[in-house]
Protein backbone atom coordinates (compact mmCIF):
# COMPACT_ATOMS: atom_id res chain seq x y z
CA UNK A 1 0.00 0.00 0.00
CA UNK A 2 1.36 3.42 -0.95
CA UNK A 3 2.03 6.20 1.60
CA UNK A 4 -1.01 8.23 2.63
CA UNK A 5 -3.59 5.64 1.49
CA UNK A 6 -6.02 4.16 4.01
CA UNK A 7 -6.11 0.43 3.37
CA UNK A 8 -9.72 0.19 4.57
CA UNK A 9 -10.98 2.79 2.11
CA UNK A 10 -8.70 1.74 -0.76
CA UNK A 11 -10.43 1.27 -4.12
CA UNK A 12 -9.23 0.62 -7.65
CA UNK A 13 -11.11 1.13 -10.88
CA UNK A 14 -12.72 -1.96 -12.36
CA UNK A 15 -11.92 -0.81 -15.91
CA UNK A 16 -8.46 0.81 -15.75
CA UNK A 17 -5.88 0.77 -12.93
CA UNK A 18 -6.39 4.19 -11.33
CA UNK A 19 -6.98 4.04 -7.61
CA UNK A 20 -7.45 6.13 -4.50
CA UNK A 21 -3.86 7.35 -4.62
CA UNK A 22 -5.67 10.10 -6.54
CA UNK A 23 -7.50 11.85 -3.67
CA UNK A 24 -10.08 13.32 -6.08
CA UNK A 25 -11.04 10.09 -7.83
CA UNK A 26 -14.69 9.07 -7.89
CA UNK A 27 -16.36 5.76 -8.75
CA UNK A 28 -19.77 4.97 -10.20
CA UNK A 29 -22.04 2.11 -9.15
CA UNK A 30 -20.05 -0.26 -11.36
CA UNK A 31 -16.70 0.71 -9.86
CA UNK A 32 -15.60 2.62 -12.97
CA UNK A 33 -13.57 5.70 -12.13
CA UNK A 34 -14.06 9.34 -13.07
CA UNK A 35 -10.96 9.24 -15.27
CA UNK A 36 -12.52 6.58 -17.50
CA UNK A 37 -15.75 8.55 -17.71
CA UNK A 38 -13.84 11.70 -18.63
CA UNK A 39 -12.04 9.74 -21.35
CA UNK A 40 -15.32 8.49 -22.81
CA UNK A 41 -17.22 11.77 -22.60
CA UNK A 42 -14.62 14.47 -23.30
CA UNK A 43 -11.54 12.94 -24.90
CA UNK A 44 -12.61 10.00 -27.05
CA UNK A 45 -14.71 12.20 -29.40
CA UNK A 46 -11.52 14.12 -30.31
CA UNK A 47 -9.42 10.98 -30.80
CA UNK A 48 -9.57 9.87 -34.42
CA UNK A 49 -7.15 7.07 -35.35
CA UNK A 50 -9.34 6.28 -38.36
CA UNK A 51 -10.60 7.68 -41.68
CA UNK A 52 -11.99 10.78 -39.97
CA UNK A 53 -8.58 11.54 -38.53
CA UNK A 54 -6.86 10.90 -41.86
CA UNK A 55 -9.15 13.43 -43.54
CA UNK A 56 -8.60 16.00 -40.80
CA UNK A 57 -4.85 15.44 -40.96
CA UNK A 58 -4.91 15.97 -44.74
CA UNK A 59 -6.78 19.27 -44.39
CA UNK A 60 -4.57 20.40 -41.51
CA UNK A 61 -1.46 19.60 -43.53
CA UNK A 62 -2.72 21.61 -46.49
CA UNK A 63 -3.53 24.53 -44.21
CA UNK A 64 -0.07 24.53 -42.64
CA UNK A 65 1.69 24.13 -45.99
CA UNK A 66 -0.32 27.03 -47.43
CA UNK A 67 0.76 29.20 -44.51
CA UNK A 68 4.37 28.14 -44.95
CA UNK A 69 4.71 29.06 -48.64
CA UNK A 70 7.58 31.50 -49.01
CA UNK A 71 8.72 30.89 -45.45
CA UNK A 72 11.73 28.93 -44.24
CA UNK A 73 9.64 26.62 -42.05
CA UNK A 74 5.99 25.58 -41.92
CA UNK A 75 5.96 24.85 -38.20
CA UNK A 76 7.99 24.28 -35.04
CA UNK A 77 8.13 21.09 -32.99
CA UNK A 78 9.53 20.80 -29.48
CA UNK A 79 11.68 17.66 -29.26
CA UNK A 80 12.99 15.82 -26.20
CA UNK A 81 14.25 12.52 -27.63
CA UNK A 82 11.18 10.75 -26.21
CA UNK A 83 8.87 8.54 -28.22
CA UNK A 84 6.02 11.07 -28.63
CA UNK A 85 8.06 13.95 -30.04
CA UNK A 86 10.23 11.57 -32.08
CA UNK A 87 7.24 9.95 -33.77
CA UNK A 88 5.70 13.39 -34.29
CA UNK A 89 8.77 14.42 -36.31
CA UNK A 90 8.17 11.47 -38.62
CA UNK A 91 4.45 12.25 -38.94
CA UNK A 92 5.11 15.92 -39.68
CA UNK A 93 7.82 15.33 -42.27
CA UNK A 94 6.63 12.23 -44.11
CA UNK A 95 2.88 11.96 -43.52
CA UNK A 96 2.04 15.67 -43.48
CA UNK A 97 4.80 16.69 -45.92
CA UNK A 98 5.78 19.69 -43.79
CA UNK A 99 9.05 21.55 -43.33
CA UNK A 100 9.33 21.62 -39.53
CA UNK A 101 11.99 23.21 -37.37
CA UNK A 102 12.86 20.99 -34.41
CA UNK A 103 13.44 22.95 -31.20
CA UNK A 104 15.21 21.33 -28.26
CA UNK A 105 15.59 23.02 -24.87
CA UNK A 106 18.44 21.49 -22.90
CA UNK A 107 17.74 21.99 -19.19
CA UNK A 108 20.79 20.03 -18.12
CA UNK A 109 19.18 16.63 -17.51
CA UNK A 110 19.39 15.00 -20.94
CA UNK A 111 20.39 11.37 -21.01
CA UNK A 112 22.88 10.34 -23.69
CA UNK A 113 20.11 8.28 -25.28
CA UNK A 114 17.90 11.35 -25.63
CA UNK A 115 20.64 13.34 -27.36
CA UNK A 116 21.35 10.45 -29.74
CA UNK A 117 17.67 9.98 -30.51
CA UNK A 118 17.26 13.65 -31.43
CA UNK A 119 20.32 13.53 -33.69
CA UNK A 120 19.19 10.33 -35.40
CA UNK A 121 15.68 11.62 -36.09
CA UNK A 122 16.62 15.09 -37.31
CA UNK A 123 19.42 13.77 -39.53
CA UNK A 124 17.38 10.83 -40.78
CA UNK A 125 14.48 13.09 -41.74
CA UNK A 126 16.65 16.03 -42.85
CA UNK A 127 15.07 18.42 -40.34
CA UNK A 128 16.86 21.50 -39.03
CA UNK A 129 17.48 21.51 -35.28
CA UNK A 130 17.75 24.51 -32.97
CA UNK A 131 19.02 23.82 -29.45
CA UNK A 132 18.77 26.25 -26.56
CA UNK A 133 20.85 25.49 -23.47
CA UNK A 134 19.43 26.80 -20.20
CA UNK A 135 22.00 28.41 -17.90
CA UNK A 136 22.83 25.55 -15.58
CA UNK A 137 23.56 27.61 -12.45
CA UNK A 138 20.14 29.25 -12.70
CA UNK A 139 18.49 25.91 -13.46
CA UNK A 140 20.20 24.23 -10.52
CA UNK A 141 19.22 27.04 -8.15
CA UNK A 142 15.56 26.84 -9.22
CA UNK A 143 15.56 23.04 -9.00
CA UNK A 144 16.86 23.15 -5.41
CA UNK A 145 14.34 25.88 -4.57
CA UNK A 146 11.51 23.57 -5.65
CA UNK A 147 12.92 20.76 -3.51
CA UNK A 148 12.92 23.13 -0.53
CA UNK A 149 9.32 24.06 -1.36
CA UNK A 150 8.48 20.32 -1.00
CA UNK A 151 5.67 20.41 -3.59
CA UNK A 152 4.65 17.44 -5.78
CA UNK A 153 5.48 18.69 -9.27
CA UNK A 154 9.27 18.88 -9.26
CA UNK A 155 9.25 18.85 -13.07
CA UNK A 156 8.02 22.47 -13.18
CA UNK A 157 11.48 24.09 -13.59
CA UNK A 158 12.46 22.15 -16.69
CA UNK A 159 8.92 21.97 -18.15
CA UNK A 160 8.47 25.73 -17.75
CA UNK A 161 11.74 26.36 -19.58
CA UNK A 162 10.74 23.95 -22.39
CA UNK A 163 7.42 25.62 -23.17
CA UNK A 164 8.55 29.20 -22.56
CA UNK A 165 11.51 28.95 -24.91
CA UNK A 166 9.68 26.94 -27.58
CA UNK A 167 6.87 29.49 -27.89
CA UNK A 168 9.23 32.45 -27.56
CA UNK A 169 11.43 31.08 -30.33
CA UNK A 170 8.44 30.37 -32.59
CA UNK A 171 7.35 34.00 -32.21
CA UNK A 172 10.87 35.27 -32.89
CA UNK A 173 11.02 33.22 -36.10
CA UNK A 174 7.44 34.21 -37.06
CA UNK A 175 6.28 30.60 -37.00
CA UNK A 176 2.52 30.38 -36.52
CA UNK A 177 2.03 26.63 -36.07
CA UNK A 178 3.53 24.69 -33.17
CA UNK A 179 3.04 20.92 -33.27
CA UNK A 180 2.98 19.06 -29.96
CA UNK A 181 3.38 15.36 -29.20
CA UNK A 182 0.69 15.51 -26.50
CA UNK A 183 -1.86 12.86 -27.33
CA UNK A 184 -4.95 11.06 -26.09
CA UNK A 185 -3.77 7.55 -26.93
CA UNK A 186 -0.95 7.39 -24.36
CA UNK A 187 -1.55 10.23 -21.88
CA UNK A 188 -5.27 10.79 -21.45
CA UNK A 189 -5.15 10.18 -17.70
CA UNK A 190 -3.15 12.28 -15.25
CA UNK A 191 -4.71 13.29 -11.91
CA UNK A 192 -4.64 17.03 -11.31
CA UNK A 193 -3.88 16.39 -7.64
CA UNK A 194 -0.57 14.77 -8.60
CA UNK A 195 0.90 17.80 -10.32
CA UNK A 196 0.58 21.46 -11.14
CA UNK A 197 0.48 23.67 -14.23
CA UNK A 198 4.11 24.24 -15.20
CA UNK A 199 3.28 27.51 -16.99
CA UNK A 200 2.29 29.34 -13.77
CA UNK A 201 5.10 31.90 -13.69
CA UNK A 202 3.71 33.57 -10.57
CA UNK A 203 4.24 30.44 -8.51
CA UNK A 204 7.63 29.79 -10.09
CA UNK A 205 8.84 33.28 -9.17
CA UNK A 206 7.33 33.01 -5.66
CA UNK A 207 9.06 29.73 -4.87
CA UNK A 208 12.34 31.02 -6.24
CA UNK A 209 12.02 34.24 -4.22
CA UNK A 210 11.51 32.21 -1.04
CA UNK A 211 14.18 29.59 -1.56
CA UNK A 212 16.47 30.65 -4.42
CA UNK A 213 19.91 32.16 -3.97
CA UNK A 214 20.68 33.83 -7.31
CA UNK A 215 18.69 35.87 -9.86
CA UNK A 216 17.03 34.16 -12.82
CA UNK A 217 18.63 36.54 -15.30
CA UNK A 218 18.36 34.40 -18.44
CA UNK A 219 15.98 31.60 -17.45
CA UNK A 220 13.05 31.44 -19.94
CA UNK A 221 9.86 32.55 -18.17
CA UNK A 222 6.40 32.86 -19.70
CA UNK A 223 3.15 33.26 -17.79
CA UNK A 224 -0.47 32.28 -18.26
CA UNK A 225 -1.50 35.53 -19.98
CA UNK A 226 1.02 34.84 -22.70
CA UNK A 227 -0.15 31.24 -23.09
CA UNK A 228 -3.90 31.96 -23.09
CA UNK A 229 -4.08 35.42 -24.68
CA UNK A 230 -0.91 36.83 -26.21
CA UNK A 231 0.25 33.84 -28.22
CA UNK A 232 -3.12 32.69 -29.64
CA UNK A 233 -4.97 36.01 -30.01
CA UNK A 234 -2.23 38.61 -30.53
CA UNK A 235 0.37 36.52 -32.36
CA UNK A 236 -2.14 34.11 -33.93
CA UNK A 237 -0.21 31.03 -32.79
CA UNK A 238 -1.92 27.68 -33.20
CA UNK A 239 -0.84 24.66 -31.16
CA UNK A 240 -1.99 21.43 -32.82
CA UNK A 241 -1.87 17.73 -31.85
CA UNK A 242 -1.42 15.58 -34.98
CA UNK A 243 -0.93 12.33 -33.03
CA UNK A 244 -4.64 12.40 -32.18
CA UNK A 245 -5.37 12.11 -35.91
CA UNK A 246 -3.26 9.02 -36.67
CA UNK A 247 -3.05 5.48 -35.36
CA UNK A 248 -0.54 6.04 -32.59
CA UNK A 249 0.30 2.82 -30.81
CA UNK A 250 3.21 3.27 -28.40
CA UNK A 251 4.80 -0.17 -28.84
CA UNK A 252 4.44 -0.05 -32.63
CA UNK A 253 5.90 3.46 -32.70
CA UNK A 254 8.90 2.36 -30.64
CA UNK A 255 9.51 -0.61 -32.94
CA UNK A 256 9.20 1.59 -36.04
CA UNK A 257 11.52 4.32 -34.74
CA UNK A 258 14.07 1.73 -33.65
CA UNK A 259 14.16 -0.02 -37.01
CA UNK A 260 13.96 3.09 -39.18
CA UNK A 261 16.17 5.56 -37.29
CA UNK A 262 18.19 3.57 -34.76
CA UNK A 263 16.12 5.16 -31.99
CA UNK A 264 16.68 3.71 -28.50
CA UNK A 265 14.05 3.25 -25.80
CA UNK A 266 14.98 4.73 -22.42
CA UNK A 267 12.75 2.66 -20.14
CA UNK A 268 9.70 4.74 -19.17
CA UNK A 269 7.41 7.69 -19.89
CA UNK A 270 9.61 10.84 -20.08
CA UNK A 271 12.67 8.94 -18.83
CA UNK A 272 14.73 10.66 -21.52
CA UNK A 273 15.45 13.11 -18.68
CA UNK A 274 17.62 11.80 -15.84
CA UNK A 275 15.82 14.14 -13.43
CA UNK A 276 12.34 13.05 -14.52
CA UNK A 277 13.27 9.40 -14.11
CA UNK A 278 14.31 10.02 -10.51
CA UNK A 279 11.37 12.33 -9.81
CA UNK A 280 8.72 9.95 -11.16
CA UNK A 281 10.26 6.71 -9.90
CA UNK A 282 11.36 7.78 -6.42
CA UNK A 283 10.39 11.28 -5.28
CA UNK A 284 6.68 11.12 -6.12
CA UNK A 285 5.88 7.57 -4.98
CA UNK A 286 8.04 7.66 -1.83
CA UNK A 287 7.18 11.19 -0.68
CA UNK A 288 3.57 11.57 -1.86
CA UNK A 289 2.39 8.08 -2.77
CA UNK A 290 1.86 9.02 -6.43
CA UNK A 291 3.08 6.34 -8.85
CA UNK A 292 2.89 7.98 -12.28
CA UNK A 293 3.21 4.60 -13.93
CA UNK A 294 -0.36 4.00 -12.82
CA UNK A 295 -1.66 6.98 -14.82
CA UNK A 296 0.47 6.13 -17.85
CA UNK A 297 -0.66 2.51 -17.83
CA UNK A 298 -4.29 3.50 -17.25
CA UNK A 299 -4.08 5.68 -20.36
CA UNK A 300 -2.91 2.69 -22.40
CA UNK A 301 -5.70 0.54 -20.96
CA UNK A 302 -8.55 2.93 -21.86
CA UNK A 303 -7.12 3.45 -25.37
CA UNK A 304 -6.98 -0.32 -25.92
CA UNK A 305 -3.20 -0.59 -26.16
CA UNK A 306 -2.81 -2.72 -23.03
CA UNK A 307 -5.00 -5.07 -21.03
CA UNK A 308 -5.89 -4.22 -17.46
CA UNK A 309 -4.28 -7.49 -16.34
CA UNK A 310 -0.98 -6.62 -18.02
CA UNK A 311 -1.02 -3.15 -16.44
CA UNK A 312 -1.65 -4.58 -12.98
CA UNK A 313 1.18 -7.07 -13.47
CA UNK A 314 3.56 -4.25 -14.43
CA UNK A 315 2.60 -2.31 -11.33
CA UNK A 316 3.61 -5.28 -9.17
CA UNK A 317 7.27 -4.56 -9.92
CA UNK A 318 8.99 -1.66 -8.13
CA UNK A 319 9.56 1.51 -10.22
CA UNK A 320 13.29 1.35 -9.42
CA UNK A 321 15.77 -1.45 -8.94
CA UNK A 322 18.22 -0.90 -6.10
CA UNK A 323 21.28 -0.37 -8.30
CA UNK A 324 19.59 2.24 -10.55
CA UNK A 325 18.20 4.08 -7.54
CA UNK A 326 21.62 4.28 -5.93
CA UNK A 327 23.25 5.47 -9.16
CA UNK A 328 20.59 8.12 -9.83
CA UNK A 329 20.57 9.33 -6.22
CA UNK A 330 24.32 9.89 -6.42
CA UNK A 331 24.15 11.42 -9.91
CA UNK A 332 21.33 13.86 -9.13
CA UNK A 333 22.82 14.86 -5.76
CA UNK A 334 26.20 15.61 -7.29
CA UNK A 335 24.71 17.55 -10.19
CA UNK A 336 22.71 19.70 -7.77
CA UNK A 337 25.91 20.22 -5.72
CA UNK A 338 24.44 18.45 -2.70
CA UNK A 339 25.71 15.56 -0.64
CA UNK A 340 23.45 12.51 -0.62
CA UNK A 341 22.46 13.16 3.04
CA UNK A 342 21.61 16.79 2.16
CA UNK A 343 19.53 15.62 -0.79
CA UNK A 344 17.72 13.02 1.31
CA UNK A 345 17.01 15.68 3.96
CA UNK A 346 15.32 17.87 1.33
CA UNK A 347 13.19 14.95 0.17
CA UNK A 348 12.22 14.27 3.80
CA UNK A 349 10.88 17.80 4.38
CA UNK A 350 7.18 17.94 5.36
CA UNK A 351 4.99 17.68 2.29
CA UNK A 352 3.49 20.91 0.98
CA UNK A 353 0.76 21.63 -1.55
CA UNK A 354 1.12 23.96 -4.51
CA UNK A 355 -1.74 25.98 -3.02
CA UNK A 356 0.52 26.75 -0.04
CA UNK A 357 2.38 29.20 -2.28
CA UNK A 358 1.24 32.23 -4.32
CA UNK A 359 -0.19 31.12 -7.64
CA UNK A 360 -2.29 32.11 -10.63
CA UNK A 361 -4.77 29.27 -10.14
CA UNK A 362 -7.78 31.62 -10.04
CA UNK A 363 -6.58 33.46 -13.14
CA UNK A 364 -6.05 30.14 -14.89
CA UNK A 365 -9.63 29.11 -14.10
CA UNK A 366 -10.95 32.36 -15.59
CA UNK A 367 -8.77 32.04 -18.70
CA UNK A 368 -9.78 28.41 -19.22
CA UNK A 369 -13.46 29.30 -18.95
CA UNK A 370 -13.04 32.17 -21.41
CA UNK A 371 -11.17 29.91 -23.85
CA UNK A 372 -13.83 27.21 -23.64
CA UNK A 373 -16.56 29.80 -24.19
CA UNK A 374 -14.77 31.19 -27.26
CA UNK A 375 -14.52 27.68 -28.66
CA UNK A 376 -18.24 27.04 -28.12
CA UNK A 377 -19.06 30.36 -29.79
CA UNK A 378 -16.50 29.56 -32.52
CA UNK A 379 -14.67 32.85 -32.04
CA UNK A 380 -11.68 32.68 -34.44
CA UNK A 381 -8.17 32.62 -33.02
Amino acid sequence: MQPGIDEKSYRICTRCVMDTSDPRIEFDEHGVCSHCRRFDELLAPNWMPDERGAERLRRLSEQIRAYGRGREYDCAIGVSGGVDSSYLLYVAKELMQLRPLAVHVDAGWNSELAVRNIENLTKGLDIDLFTYVVDWEEMRDLQVAYLKAAVPNQDVPQDHAFFAKLYEFAVERRIKYVLTGSNIATESILPQAWGYNATDSRQLRAIHKLFGTRPLSTFPISGLLRSYLYYPYVRGMKVVRPLDLVEYDKEKAIAFLTERFGWTYYGGKHFESRWTRFFQSYYLPVKFGYDKRRAHLASLVVSGQMSREAALAELESPPYDAASLRDDMEYVSKKLELTVPEFEALIALPNRRHDDYPSSRRLESILRSARNLSRRLKIPV
